[in-house]
């Protein structure tokens, strides 16, 4: 015999235990899967997430577990979406910073310049090594680009006497 459903209103979904989950899940409680459904979508991979996971696996299948199911699959997707989407803006704004065209930038980093453009377009992101090399170029050339300035900005200044105003 299963034990009551005891509501926990006040208690965030992200705090409850497992027990609490795996009844709520059981409940039909429409208005706490919806609240379980908010933390999953916010945080995919987090603790209620997880704690979904574990009932799902470990219980005999019932009929919120398709859904939220389908819920945990859709979030996570979404989420790597962006989490690609972002990294993609990154590799593009290393790749301005340092001035290089895209296959200067992709050979410099030891790249094929199709694999670079599918960093850039986000279907693919880099390794986390790739990125601090993609970092340290984008360092080094920026710094090269702001000594040339200087430079530039001394040199004109040098040969002119500056113009006195009245």
């Amino acid at each position: 015999m299963t034990r009551p459903y005891q509501r926990m209103d006040d208690t965030p979904v992200e705090f409850w235990p497992t027990a609490s989950i795996r009844d709520a899940l059981h409940s039909g409680d429409i208005t706490v899967w919806q609240r379980i459904v908010v933390a999953i979508k916010r945080d995919p991979y987090g603790r209620t997430a997880r704690q979904v996971e574990e009932v799902l696996n470990s219980a005999a299948p019932y009929g919120v577990s398709q859904a939220l199911t389908e819920v945990l699959v859709r979030a996570r997707n979404h989420l790597e979406n962006n989490e690609r989407a972002e990294t993609a803006r990154h590799v593009r704004i290393l790749m301005e910073r340092s001035g290089l065209g895209v296959e200067e930038f992709a050979s410099r980093i030891g790249v094929d310049p199709l694999d670079f453009s599918a960093y850039l377009s986000g279907t693919v992101s880099p390794t986390a090594s790739l990125m601090i090399r993609m970092r340290r170029l984008s360092d080094r050339f920026a710094k090269m680009r702001a000594q040339q300035a200087r430079e530039q900005t001394t040199q004109e200044t040098d040969g002119y006497p500056e113009p006195e105003y009245d």
